[in-house]
């Protein structure tokens, strides 16, 4: 069996307007917008910053949440869940798949493709 690690690539914060924060993040780290897709706007830092639009704000979703990659998408999922994870869904967009799931506290993460 293959050992999944989980390394942090992105941190994902929801919020009203995606394109406002992505400025203010990126004059505050001094790293560019990469990516603007309107209701997703990622800041090229390390590990990236990416902002979504979302309708619900806190106490609905989280605010922040934490996007990972390993090795396989499937395995790492699994491997996660027998850690005390809860597996939530995944979710598809051109050239990204994505499983989101809850730490033992509730706290909602995703896990992506390793090619995404």
């Amino acid at each position: 069996m293959r050992d999944s690690t989980f390394a942090i690539r992105q941190i994902t914060l929801d919020c009203n307007d995606p394109s406002r924060l992505a400025e203010f993040w990126s004059s505050a780290t001094g790293c560019e917008i990469v990516a603007d897709y309107g209701d997703f706007v990622m800041v090229g830092s390390t590990p990236a910053l990416g902002f979504q639009r979302v309708a619900d704000p806190t106490p609905g979703k989280n605010r922040v949440h934490i996007d990972g990659v390993g090795t396989e998408r499937e395995p790492l999922v699994e491997r996660l869940k027998t850690l005390g994870a809860t597996e939530l869904g995944s979710h598809e967009a051109p050239g990204l798949v994505w499983t989101v799931m809850q730490d033992p506290e509730g706290n909602e993460f995703c896990v992506g493709s390793p090619e995404a």
